[in-house]
C-alpha cells in the first residue's frame, strides 16, 4: 500500500524542487562568471576598455556554459537506466568537469587568491635574496681568516730583523746588512698585505649594511597592506638594487689578491748581495739568506693554499626577479592555496551533487512503482469506464458488507373475542328455534344487506 504513495510523493517533491534547482544552477553560474571576470582581467594587457570588454565577454561566456551543461546533465543522466548509457554519460560528465576547470576554475582560484600568491613569490624570492646577501657577505669576509697568519709572519720577519740588527742572531755580526735588509723587506711586504686585507673589512660591512637596508625596504613590501601591482612594481627595482650590492661583495673578496701576493713573495724573492767584509761573514749571510728564502716559500704556499680553499667556494649566482601574474603565482604556488582552489572548483562543479541525488530519486521512483506498470499506462477512457462499473455495482449492492442473519419474527395471530349468546340460544335440543349467525360476524363488519 505504501509503494504508490511513496512514488507519487518522490515525484511531487522532485517538481517542487525544480524552480529552486534552477535558481541555485543560475546563482551557481552567475558567481563563476564574476569571479572568471576578475581573474581574466588580472591577466590580459592592453587598454581599461579592451580589457574590460574581454573579460566580460569571456566571464559570460563561461556562466552561460556552465548553465547549458548542468541543465543537460540534471535532465538526462536521472532518466538514462541503460547501464552502457550511463556509464557514457559519466564519462561525458568527467570531460566536461575537465573543461570547466580548465576554462574556469583556475580563473576563480586568481581571484580568490591571486593577491596572496603574488605576495608568496615576492617572499620567497626575498628569502633567496636573503640568502645570497649572507652568502656573498661570508665570502668576502673568508679572507679576513688570512689576516692573523699574514700578521705573524710580518712580525716574524721584522722581529727577526731586529734581532739580527741588534744582537747579530742569525749571522754572529750586528749591524745592518744584508740579512737585515731582507728581513726587514719580507717583514714590510706582509705588513702591506696586512693592510690590504684589513682594509677590505669596512668596504665589506658598508656594503652588506646597505644591502641590509635594501631587504628591509622588500620586507615592508611584502607584509604592507595595499594594491599588489605597486608593491610588485616597487619590489621588483629594490631587487635589481640588491642583486648590484651582491654582485659588488663579491668583488670585493681580496682572497684572490692574497693569493696572488703571497705567490709573488715566493716567485719574486730577491736575496741581496752579501755585503759582509770578510768572506766569513758573506758565507754566513748566504747561508741565512737562503734558509729565508725557504722561509718565505714555505709562508708562500701556505698563504696560496689558504686563499684556494677560500676560492674554491662556489660564488653566489646572480638571482633575478621575475614578476608573475595572480593567475601564474597561484598556479606555482598551488600547495600552499589549497582551500582557495577547493572553493574555487566547488563553485563550477557542486551541481555533480544535484546530478546525483535527481539520478537516486529517480531510480527509487522507479523502484516503487515497478509493481504499478499497468497503472501508469492507462488511458482516460479506461478510466471512466473503470469508475462507471464500480458505481453500477456498488448500486447493485455488489460492493456492499453482507447483512447479518436474525431470527425470523413471526406476527401474532388474531384471535376472535368471544361474542356472547342469547339467552335463547342455550336452550338445548329447542328445534323451534331459528339459528342465527351471529358468532360469524365481527364487529367490524357492516350491516348484511336485506
Amino acid at each position: 500500500m505504501q509503494l504508490k504513495p511513496n512514488a507519487y510523493r518522490l515525484n511531487e517533491t522532485v517538481k517542487g524542487v525544480e524552480t529552486m534547482t534552477r535558481f541555485a544552477l543560475a546563482v551557481l553560474a552567475l558567481a563563476s562568471g564574476v569571479y572568471t571576470y576578475l581573474g581574466v582581467r588580472g591577466i590580459l594587457d592592453g587598454s581599461a576598455n579592451f580589457v574590460f570588454f574581454a573579460a566580460i565577454i569571456y566571464s559570460v561566456a563561461v556562466s552561460v556554459a556552465i548553465y547549458a551543461f548542468w541543465s543537460f546533465m540534471l535532465r538526462f543522466v536521472p532518466l538514462v537506466t541503460n547501464g552502457v548509457q550511463r556509464i557514457g554519460l559519466f564519462i561525458t560528465m568527467a570531460a566536461g568537469c575537465a573543461m570547466i576547470i580548465a576554462m574556469s576554475s583556475w580563473l576563480n582560484a586568481a581571484a580568490l587568491a591571486g593577491s596572496a600568491a603574488t605576495e608568496q613569490h615576492m617572499a620567497v624570492t626575498l628569502q633567496g635574496y636573503a640568502e645570497d646577501l649572507d652568502q656573498a657577505h661570508s665570502n668576502a669576509l673568508a679572507a679576513q681568516s688570512l689576516l692573523p697568519d699574514v700578521q705573524r709572519a710580518a712580525e716574524r720577519f721584522t722581529g727577526l730583523a731586529a734581532d739580527e740588527r741588534e744582537s747579530g742572531a742569525l749571522t754572529g755580526t750586528t749591524g745592518s746588512g744584508s740579512v737585515v735588509q731582507l728581513l726587514t723587506q719580507m717583514g714590510t711586504q706582509m705588513n702591506q698585505l696586512a693592510a690590504t686585507i684589513t682594509g677590505s673589512r669596512d668596504q665589506v660591512a658598508s656594503q652588506f649594511e646597505q644591502g641590509s637596508a635594501r631587504l628591509a625596504t622588500m620586507r615592508e613590501l611584502v607584509s604592507t597592506p595595499g594594491a599588489i601591482e605597486p608593491r610588485a612594481d616597487s619590489f621588483q627595482t629594490e631587487a635589481v638594487q640588491l642583486s648590484a650590492i651582491i654582485a659588488s661583495l663579491q668583488q670585493t673578496g681580496v682572497a684572490a689578491s692574497v693569493k696572488r701576493a703571497s705567490a709573488d713573495l715566493s716567485a719574486g724573492f730577491i736575496a741581496p748581495v752579501a755585503n759582509g767584509q770578510t768572506a766569513d761573514l758573506a758565507n754566513r749571510q748566504d747561508q741565512v739568506m737562503e734558509t729565508v728564502r725557504v722561509s718565505v716559500a714555505a709562508q708562500s704556499a701556505a698563504l696560496t693554499a689558504a686563499a684556494d680553499e677560500i676560492l674554491a667556494v662556489p660564488a653566489v649566482e646572480q638571482r633575478r626577479f621575475v614578476p608573475l601574474s595572480s593567475a601564474e603565482a597561484v598556479i606555482r604556488y598551488w600547495q600552499d592555496f589549497i582551500p582557495s582552489w577547493a572553493g574555487a572548483i566547488s563553485i563550477d562543479l557542486l551541481p555533480v551533487v544535484l546530478v546525483l541525488v535527481l539520478m537516486i530519486v529517480n531510480d527509487a521512483m522507479r523502484r516503487e512503482s515497478e509493481s504499478l506498470e499497468e497503472a501508469e499506462n492507462i488511458t482516460a477512457a479506461e478510466m471512466l469506464r473503470a469508475m462507471n462499473l464500480y458505481r453500477r455495482m456498488e448500486a447493485a449492492g455488489v460492493m456492499s458488507e453482507p447483512v447479518r442473519s436474525e431470527p425470523a419474527v413471526t406476527e401474532p395471530e388474531i384471535v376472535p373475542e368471544p361474542v356472547e349468546e342469547p339467552a335463547a340460544a342455550q336452550v338445548a335440543d329447542d328445534t323451534t328455534v331459528t339459528p342465527i349467525d351471529a358468532a360469524q360476524r365481527k364487529r367490524t363488519d357492516g350491516p348484511r344487506p336485506a
